[in-house]
């Protein structure tokens, strides 16, 4: 198991740059995210990690080893690494049994019948595919061929782990079960693993840290906890969490030593503890951010309160997403009860001022 730590990494496709001076450091033995939408540049720095990609500037180092710099001429092959990949395409070979797939690593590495027929054995009891052992891919279940793709990674015992979207053809149903796997893989086995995906769910629920990316830029890294309690910016704030993150544009105003955001249609008085804070960063244009579990709705006018419209009502589970609009803004609620609520009609959202955030409305980064 080895720590991974990245410097300046920067990887252009013409001109489009893919990866911008990306600075990373990844612990032994830790459980890694890299997060983001459709083109951030998560896909391209793990392959960049493998060996797979050449980045044009920057530094790749796995525990004291400088695997890649372009400035160095340095730069180490993907089999010298000592990492595995597990793609979202399962990557199989359709001739081969699923013995022969896991055992195909080995058999490559020129390993001894009797060593490759134990680890594989042991993998697959590891993976719960023992009996599948004599069946072909196309006799398997999506989950099943995730498994033999894993199998044939973690038989290599590798010091890194690289994942690229492994559950993205699964089911949804699937891609719960296969998450609680993962996770108790990786605590079984220790191994450093470098996990690349689109979903925030999955990313928060089976990641150690997480490290958010747009448009080839690193947005923040941090703890699920960290990134959905104290986002840094309101990309980030936006990205994660489901449903998003509500915010409201609006303008500050100072009253009688009160500081309030003038939200067009209410004005929202800021807590006392804020104000200096905010006051300090010289803003005028602020965004109000505020997640839909910290609404409290009602009927009747509180102080303090934004006043919005209910456009619909989605039932989910035990708990009621609210849809509204301010100032055609939609906006999500969460509640356990409809008492107060009702399609068409107007009513009051009361905030957890603990628990609200305010970014810079020129530059989106957080200010509270």
């Amino acid at each position: 198991m080895v720590n991974v730590v990245i410097k300046n990494l920067t990887k252009k496709f013409g001109e489009v740059i893919a990866v911008k001076n990306l600075d990373l450091e990844i612990k032994e033995k830790e459980f890694f995210i890299l997060l983001g939408p459709s083109g951030c540049g998560k896909s391209t720095a793990l392959l960049c990690i493998a060996g797979l990609l050449k980045p044009d500037e920057g530094e790749i180092w796995l525990d004291n080893e400088l695997v890649t710099a372009p400035e160095h001429d340095v730069y180490v092959p993907p089999q010298e690494r000592e990492v595995a990949m597990v793609f979202q395409d399962y990557a199989l070979y359709p001739h081969m049994t699923v013995f022969q797939n896991i055992a195909f690593p080995l058999e490559v590495r020129k390993k001894s019948k009797n060593d490759i027929e134990k680890r594989v054995e042991e993998t697959a009891e590891l993976l719960g595919i023992a009996h599948l052992q004599d069946r072909k891919p196309k006799q398997l279940s999506g989950g099943q061929r995730q498994r033999v793709a894993l199998g044939r990674a973690i038989v290599r015992e590798p010091k890194i782990f690289l994942m690229d979207e492994p559950l993205a053809n699964l089911d949804a149903k699937l891609r719960v079960r296969m998450r609680v796997e993962l996770k108790k893989l990786h605590q079984k086995l220790g191994t450093t693993t470098v996990y690349v995906t689109h979903d925030q769910v999955e990313a928060m629920s089976i990641g150690d840290r997480v490290a958010v990316l747009k448009d080839g830029d690193l947005q923040q890294v941090g703890t699920p906890k960290e990134l959905y309690d104290t986002p840094e910016n309101i990309f980030v704030a936006g990205f994660i969490g489901s449903p998003a993150m509500n915010m409201l544009e609006g303008n500050l105003v100072e009253k009688n030593e009160t500081l309030m955001i003038d939200l067009g249609v209410s004005m929202f008085e800021l807590p006392t503890r804020m104000k200096e804070k905010i006051m300090e960063t010289k803003a005028s244009k602020v965004i109000l951010g505020f997640r839909p579990e910290h609404i409290t709705l009602t009927k009747k006018y509180q102080n303090n309160a934004i006043e919005a419209k209910v456009d619909m009502l989605e039932l989910i589970g035990r708990e009621i997403h609210v849809h509204l609009t301010t100032r055609e803004c939609p906006l999500v609620a969460i509640t356990t009860s409809t008492e107060d609520v009702k399609v068409g009609e107007n009513v009051w959202m009361t905030l957890d001022e603990e628990k609200i955030h305010i970014f810079d409305g020129n530059t989106g980064e957080a200010l509270i």
